[in-house]
């Protein structure tokens, strides 16, 4: 599989990343012989990134995934993550540590290459949220600390919440990776959107990253599975997911979704995952794409978009036409 240089690091992580969140469930949820099974076919068919968070699955996915990778690492890539509680704000450099901590011993290892705050940006107070100030003063220090200790390479962070926001961190040069929302129903990431557009306006995050040298993971590719066309989820995954970025809720994203059908009919994808995945690696700004998975199929379906490649100038044009669309509802 194709690999691209992490940003100003030097991490050459694959085009597909493999996501190990409780959306998909594979890792949080499945059989230990699953897990292992989809773990050593990503490994033998190029995909070396993997993600995962103590939060997905109450520290399920850490553990699986420690065992999954067993002895030899050699070529792998791993990040987690640290999620702070509103308790946590009063001393956060004792909350960072200990979640850190913790999740090597999960993950059966002595340090993670990327290391992620996983707070929303912005909102109200009291929840968790943090304003980009106090990620600048009190979370940076104590990331470069364990950076500075080995337990992590390089530092990151999930680009939820505020866009104001959001720009700060990637321009303040702390960071060498960012989490960010992008896909075919909210594309604001990657490229301009017209007045009206029913998502959040990232205003053009991933570029604005790629300038700064920081390496970006797309996530939320199949915004939350709404883009496979269907209500239904796998049993393994999460039963209610919320939007992030998109439309005010998961039913309003599938009805969208299903406006690309046509796109696929015309023979531009083989399905609608593989046209929003692909569309996603169209974005040369993209470092990777990560995907969750309930199933080995999923995971070899996903292997196999990102190895098809970008979409044709064609099929981005059909695209971006029923983008447009999308904004004339509201006008």
């Amino acid at each position: 599989m194709e690999k691209k240089r992490f940003g100003r690091t030097d991490l050459e992580v694959s085009l597909l990343t493999f996501g190990c969140g409780a959306v998909g469930g594979l890792m949080t949820a499945g059989s230990a012989a699953d897990q292992d099974r989809a773990v050593a076919w990503a490994r033998d068919n190029g995909i070396n990134y993997f993600d995962t968070a103590p939060s997905y699955g109450n520290s399920a996915s850490e553990t699986n995934l420690g065992r999954a990778l067993g002895r030899n690492r050699d070529g792998v890539i791993v990040s987690t993550k640290v999620g702070l509680t509103e308790e946590d704000h009063t001393d956060p450099a004792r909350a960072i540590r200990t979640s850190l901590e913790t999740s090597l011993a999960r993950l059966k290892q002595d340090h993670v290459d990327v290391f992620q705050l996983h707070n929303t940006l912005g909102g109200p107070t009291g929840s968790g949220n943090m304003t980009a100030d106090q990620v600048l003063n009190d979370v940076v220090p104590a990331f470069i600390k364990l950076r500075d200790e080995g337990k992590t390479r390089y530092l990151g962070f999930t680009a939820k919440g505020d866009t104001d926001a959001l720009h700060k961190l990637i321009e303040s040069g702390c960071f060498d990776g960012a989490q960010i929302f992008y896909n075919i129903l909210a594309p604001s990431a990657g490229e301009a959107i017209p007045d009206g557009y029913p998502a959040q306006d990232y205003r053009q995050l991933l570029n604005v990253a790629e300038r700064h040298g920081v390496g970006s993971i797309g996530v939320r590719v199949l915004a939350g599975g709404s883009l496979s066309g269907s209500e239904r989820r796998h049993r393994l995954g999460l039963q209610t997911v919320a939007p992030i970025g998109s439309s005010r809720d998961y039913a309003t994203d599938v009805k969208r979704a299903l406006c690309f059908k046509p796109v696929v009919a015309a023979g531009h994808a083989a399905s609608l995952p593989n046209l929003a995945i692909r569309y996603a690696i169209s974005n040369p700004a993209l470092s990777t794409t990560e995907i969750g998975i309930a199933t080995f199929d999923e995971l070899q379906q996903a292997a196999d978009a990102v190895n098809k490649g970008p979409l044709s100038k064609d099929a981005l044009a059909a695209i971006k036409d029923i983008q447009t669309g999308f904004a004339a509802e509201l006008s």
